[in-house]
């Protein structure tokens, strides 16, 4: 608006029509944090220009929204730009858009249900869903050729430049053959990982183990936490009785914290102890270990994703927006243990609910517990495996208590405990992956599942989802040659 009006002297409403029909917002998370906000005053002393401008769009849309809530004054104030002395980003990029977005289809529809559901009354045909895609030449192609060459026996390469065609490996789903390559791919994975990981860090894992990984941004509503509540169950199942039989299982997480996240920190730590513990007891570390990756890049991830068995993509449902590590992991076979949430919900679509180990509240649940009033204490009463569990955070692990996340689960911070549902969603959790491990046991039913995954994975590459921008968003006509 400024470059049209004031360099290009374009009237008011010639200028504003030429920004709306050009801008469009993707918003790519629900989290508070994410809705940018200015403190007005800074924003006004900074940018003086800029705020007149501001200022007067978002007058001229006040009177548009008295028109569609005629004396609703709380609405309209909670749809407007400017209020209570801050700048709300993501009100000026609804207002200023042709078009809205989310990034899987559950986002897109909490963004119409509840984070922008009065705009969504006011301009509904605004509202579209692009599910999330990633670089299938990059994460299967280039990170795991030996796949890839399998893949190219099988369908060939036309999957390179169409990876829908991908589905047609489905076919090959009862190929003894196929599979036993398949298997042998995963476990070689599984060996240049560990060497990987040796050299960088001199960790030793087993490659015989079940690599289950989890490898996403630290945050609560990530639920690493919950990861971390179900491996202290093993380790005190396994501390009681080392000679118990369990299959042996590698926790791999890797995660950056943001820098004034104090609660992810603390989760971090909680797992780099619990590791530390498991070091102390050869016996235990047999079939029990944890891993934390420092420093995780990319170049590690083109590593790891490519061993990865099991996937946790187990967010407290509603959350995620979409996740595209999920699609990663996917791609390369892993099978993903999650909520009802985010992409999840698209990847049993096309994979089926028989290949996905679905676990856990969904997001209209989720809800509805929150209406009804949450109280952690009543999982934690209910369930003596549970509660030995959150107990041992008191005592902690390698000399280290972590008594402050057992008060964070059991009374939490400002009379909100367990602010993410970790104890609701714990028994579903633990009795779901105990399930995916015993059919890890089925070497043929395991690998048949991943290649079905495989196969259903070639929607979640960026190819379709640019394909839907282009047309439907950007309205980009393709080159011919």
């Amino acid at each position: 608006m400024r470059i049209l009006i004031d360099d290009y002297f374009y009237d008011w409403d010639k200028a504003w029509s030429m920004v709306t029909r050009i801008v469009s917002y993707t918003n790519h998370t629900v989290m508070p944090e994410a809705l940018e906000t200015w403190n007005e005053d800074l924003f006004r002393l900074k940018l003086p220009r800029m705020h007149a401008i501001i200022r007067e769009i978002n007058e001229r849309f006040c009177r548009e929204a008295w028109n569609a809530f005629p004396g609703n004054w709380d609405r309209i104030s909670a749809l407007s730009i400017l209020g209570h002395g801050q700048v709300r980003m993501a009100n000026l990029s609804v207002i200023g858009s042709h078009c809205v977005n989310g990034v899987s289809a559950l986002h897109s529809q909490i963004l119409k249900d509840q984070t922008f559901k009065d705009f969504y009354r006011m301009y509904p045909d605004r509202f579209t869903n692009v599910t999330n895609g990633i670089a299938h030449r990059r994460w299967l192609c280039y990170s795991n050729p030996t796949l890839a060459s399998l893949i190219e026996d099988c369908i060939g390469d036309g999957y390179r430049k169409n990876p829908e065609q991908l589905s047609e490996l489905a076919k090959f789903a009862d190929d003894a053959e196929v599979l036993d390559r398949l298997r042998g791919i995963k476990h070689q994975n599984k060996i240049n990982f560990a060497n990987l990981l040796y050299r960088k860090t001199g960790q030793v894992i087993d490659t015989h183990s079940v690599f289950d990984v989890h490898i996403k941004r630290l945050h609560e509503y990530k639920r690493q936490l919950l990861n971390a509540l179900n491996i202290i169950g093993l380790y005190l199942q396994l501390r009681d009785n080392p000679d118990i039989e369990m299959q042996p299982q590698t926790f791999i997480f890797a995660a950056k914290a943001a820098p004034g996240y104090a609660m992810a920190k603390e989760i971090i730590r909680l797992i780099c102890y619990i590791s530390k513990d498991i070091e102390q007891h050869p016996r235990i570390k047999e079939k029990l270990n944890v891993v934390f990756l420092e420093n995780y890049n990319v170049s590690m991830a083109e590593a790891l994703v490519p061993s990865a068995e099991i996937s946790e993509q187990i967010s407290l449902a509603g959350k995620e927006a979409s996740g595209t590590g999920c699609m990663k992991l996917m791609m390369n076979g892993a099978l993903t243990i999650g909520t009802l949430d985010g992409a999840n919900v698209e990847m049993q679509a096309a994979t089926g609910p028989e290949n996905m180990y679905i676990f856990g509240l969904t997001a209209a649940e989720v809800e509805q517990i929150w209406l009804r009033g949450y109280r952690s204490t009543e999982f934690y009463a209910n369930n003596e495996y549970l509660s030995r569990i959150v107990n041992q955070l008191n005592v902690g692990f390698a000399g280290e208590s972590f008594a402050n996340l057992a008060t964070y689960l059991l009374s939490g911070e400002h009379g909100i405990a367990d602010p993410y549902l970790c104890l609701a969603d714990f028994e579903s959790y633990r009795r779901t992956r105990g399930e995916m491990i015993r059919d890890y046991a089925d070497k043929q039913k395991w690998n048949r599942m991943s290649l079905l995954n495989v196969a259903a994975s070639g929607h979640f590459a960026a190819d379709r989802s640019i394909e839907e921008y282009a047309q439907r968003i950007w309205r980009l006509q393709k080159m011919t040659k």
